[in-house]
């Protein structure tokens, strides 16, 4: 038995070219699957489909916003606004966003459309507070200062990016909530009037 033993490793300890070729080719082709299958997954809960299994009434609101139609024909979906671009950034997010989908599915704390309202207002502070800590970053990715022609803007809106631009402590999210979706009811929640 002990032969078979010795034999058996000595076997392990010197692998053929031909057996490490095969872990190779195979650790490869593992791999090449996994990150397919990973970014499939990840394309997969980027789209409009997805987030409205979750966020139906959200998904409408911004039917009706600049950003789903209108005049050059581009249109933002639920990802472009709450899924940053970036790789590492993207998956820090979809790590965030998993606690929507235990509490949709587990926790059944916004399952209906009864519940989500009722926590609406707590939702998007949460969103509100992202943004801002990230500068951000979501609206950045198709909105910036510095391409801001500021003569095209009404002069309201010219003085006041002119001003956060000088400044540099203020955020897009600091004075655009509620430019795609409408605001949560906010009565009784400390901070607003």
């Amino acid at each position: 038995m002990i032969k078979l033993l010795k034999a058996f490793w000595k076997r392990l300890a010197t692998p053929s070219k031909a057996a490490v070729g095969v872990v190779l080719f195979l650790g490869f082709a593992g791999g090449l699957l996994f990150w397919g299958a990973f970014n499939t997954g990840m394309q997969a809960t980027n789209t409009e489909e997805f987030c409205s299994g979750c966020h139906a009434p959200i998904v409408a609101e911004i039917q009706e916003t600049i950003h789903y139609s209108n005049r050059s024909g581009v249109r933002a979906i639920c990802s472009d606004c709450h899924v940053p671009h970036e790789w590492t950034d993207k998956i820090v997010r979809k790590v965030q966003a998993s606690k929507e989908l235990y509490a949709h599915y587990i926790a059944k704390t916004i399952n209906t459309e009864e519940k989500f309202k009722a926590r609406r207002a707590h939702l998007a502070e949460r969103e509100w507070k992202r943004m801002k800590d990230n500068d951000s970053l979501e609206c950045r990715n198709c909105h910036q200062f510095d391409y801001m022609d500021l003569s095209e803007q009404s002069p309201r809106s010219a003085k006041q990016h002119s001003t956060a631009l000088a400044s540099g402590d203020k955020t897009c999210v600091d004075c655009h909530k509620g430019i795609a979706h409408k605001l949560p009811d906010m009565h009784g929640v400390e901070g607003w009037e």
